[in-house]
């Protein structure tokens, strides 16, 4: 009689799948939790203690850790092997059916303890599933329920499991054990390591889905989570209606919610197009509030991205639907504004819910390798804010500038951001120097430029941005500051009567 070993956490589908074993004529062997289950669904079960002729011990953390499973795990179909196994009364085990304590979801609840994470470290089962995923040769090995129904087919069809099928699911095991191990790995790095940047670092990717390709139609892509760290993400988001989400629009809905995410205590719109918020705008409503982010550039607006940072609403959706766009990113969507969005099929809409996002780090990929960073997520401190000329801001100038600030942070350098009334009038963004970037949001702006502010992402080299300014006719400028030749903007400024504050904090983004 073939032997069947099923121990499982996650026991979707399992009883109707040792029933379909048990009618193939396979003997079922099983432990704890898994036994009793499918005892209580009717399937005759033989306990892991009656096989091993020891009790579980130590609480159940030694239960399949012996030699009469392991044995009848890694034996080869070998006259060699088989024999060993029959001298030492071991009985081969042909289909082992394993998926691991839930560490992840564990870890992932609020106010776990440290020695609850550690009792749902997995011991016996990842030893199993490799030992199983190694001699696939023989072995036929599934850690996923979806897998059952193809296994018994086979079954059915050719009395076995197909090669290519056992190595497949091989493969498929020793990712779930990866997985798991980077989890476990990355957790105790938070708890018992004080470098954050730590000698080896581990990721592990779930497949959300294939893209029809990527930047461009002639390269591949596909789109991957990093499980237990995507919630508040673009990668946990629901997609609500609309077109398959390309490689492109991925990238622009993360701008986009960053943007809005930012902005607590306002209503807030902004519009994106490659990246970059072409326009942004605080509101005293949400209608407003995008309104005047599409006022910013009309032009660009067509066929951009828009992240509401409040739930999107009847009279908001009908303002959107005048336009196209590709996609609306928010934090969740009226019942009437669905309605009104019924009516162009193909515009995407992402819920992004309300929960705070991870602090998790950026990677950026490069060849043979790859940078990792924090996250440029801390909040603005406006107690680094120095004012170093002799006009001063007052109430206005300082909201209108803390506004420009925020949304220059999230702008591709070299930045600039001119606004007015808590709206950008324009935005300069990836140019080679400063002052071309300055140019670009001035020429944008055109006459509202008249007593705008602007924002700087980083210090002024030269003076030469300052004195453009005052022709556009800034009155306010906010940049970090720290560059050797600070003196010389600041002379400008006073030279000009515009004010300036320096943050003490660059934010670069390439």
């Amino acid at each position: 009689m073939k032997r069947a070993l099923i121990s499982v956490s996650d026991k979707t589908g399992v009883d109707n799948f040792a029933k379909e074993l048990t009618a193939l004529g396979f003997e079922i062997i099983s432990t704890g939790g898994t036994k009793k289950f499918l005892e209580d669904n009717g399937v005759p079960v033989v306990g892991v203690e009656e096989v091993t002729g020891f009790p579980e011990i130590l609480e159940g953390r030694v239960k399949t850790l012996h030699p009469s499973i392991h044995g009848g795990l890694l034996a080869k179909g070998t006259a060699e092997h088989l024999s060993v196994l029959e001298e030492n009364q071991i009985t081969p085990i042909d289909i082992v059916c394993v998926n691991l304590y839930p560490f992840v979801s564990t870890i992932m609840k609020q106010d776990v303890s440290f020695d609850d994470a550690v009792e749902n470290i997995d011991i016996g089962g990842p030893a199993m599933v490799r030992a199983s995923a190694k001699n696939h040769d023989r072995v036929t090995v599934i850690v996923r329920p979806d897998r059952y129904e193809q296994v018994i087919s086979e079954l059915q069809t050719n009395n076995e499991v197909t090669i290519q099928t056992r190595q497949k699911l091989a493969l498929e095991a020793f990712t779930h054990t990866a997985e798991y191990d980077t989890a476990i790995s990355n957790y105790l790095a938070g708890k018992f390591s004080e470098d954050l940047f730590s000698e080896r670092v581990l990721f592990s990717g779930e497949k959300v889905q294939d893209l029809r390709y990527g930047e461009n139609p002639h390269q591949k892509a596909a789109f991957y989570r990093l499980p237990g760290r995507d919630k508040g993400t673009v990668a946990g988001a629901k997609q609500l209606q609309g077109k398959e989400l390309s490689y492109n629009n991925i990238v622009d809905i993360e701008s986009a919610w960053n943007i809005a995410k930012d902005f607590k205590n306002d209503y807030a719109a902004v519009i994106i197009k490659h990246t970059n918020p072409c326009g942004s705008a605080l509101g005293k409503t949400q209608k407003e509030a995008y309104t005047r982010a599409f006022e910013g550039d009309t032009i660009s607006a067509f066929g951009g991205i828009v992240g509401l940072n409040t739930e999107v609403e009847k009279e908001t959706a009908q303002e959107i639907s005048k336009i196209f766009v590709e996609a609306i990113v928010a934090p969740s969507f009226s019942k009437e504004a669905l309605a009104i969005f019924s009516a162009k099929e193909n515009v995407r809409l992402i819920e992004m819910g309300y929960e705070e996002a991870n602090s998790e780090f950026w990677i950026e990929k490069v060849g043979g390798g790859f940078l990792l960073q924090e996250n440029d997520l801390q909040p603005v401190d406006t107690s680094l804010f120095d004012v170093v000329t002799e006009k001063k801001p007052n109430e206005e100038d300082l909201k209108e500038l803390l506004f420009a600030w925020n949304i220059a942070k999230h702008v591709k350098s070299n930045a600039i951001v001119v606004v007015k009334d808590q709206r950008t009038i324009g935005v300069g963004a990836g140019q080679m120097n400063r002052v071309g970037s300055a140019k670009i949001a001035y020429e944008q702006g055109g006459e509202m430029t008249k007593d705008a502010c602007m924002a700087s992402d980083a210090f002024f080299p030269f003076r030469d941005t300052v004195d453009a300014a005052a022709k556009a006719g800034i009155k306010a400028i906010i940049q970090p500051g720290g560059s050797i030749k600070d003196q010389e903007s600041i002379d400008a400024c006073n030279e000009h009567g515009i004010v300036m504050i320096f943050t003490q904090r660059r934010h670069f983004k390439h």
